[in-house]
């Protein structure tokens, strides 16, 4: 699903991974991490997709928000996990959003 924004700016976190081989317990994580990101303030909307490589976009009304959820205490514990267990290689990336536009049928 496509993530219905605000009218820029705003932020975009970019975080793509693979995962090593047999990854237990990732998918229940991600959906956790999901559920938790959605409740944060300054949340706006999040967009994934996973083959071999995955990709999850998250949007955010500030730097300060973002830098609140990468502190919480279940996602720092979920990224912990993440670099000891799932992830072969992952990339963060935090933009500002400063021009959108879309199509719909």
């Amino acid at each position: 699903m496509i993530a219905t924004t605000p009218k820029p700016p705003y932020y975009a976190v970019i975080f793509t991974s693979i995962l090593v081989e047999g990854e237990m317990g990732y998918e229940e994580m991600s959906n956790k991490m999901v559920a938790l990101a959605k409740k944060q303030e300054g949340f706006l909307g999040i967009e994934s997709a996973r083959n071999e490589l995955g990709i999850t976009v998250s949007y955010w009304d500030s730097l300060l928000a973002i830098k609140n959820w990468k502190m919480d205490v279940d996602h720092t514990y979920a990224r912990e996990k993440g670099r000891s267990s799932w992830y072969k290689k992952f990339m963060v990336r935090i933009s500002k959003v400063e021009r959108d536009y879309g199509f719909e049928k």
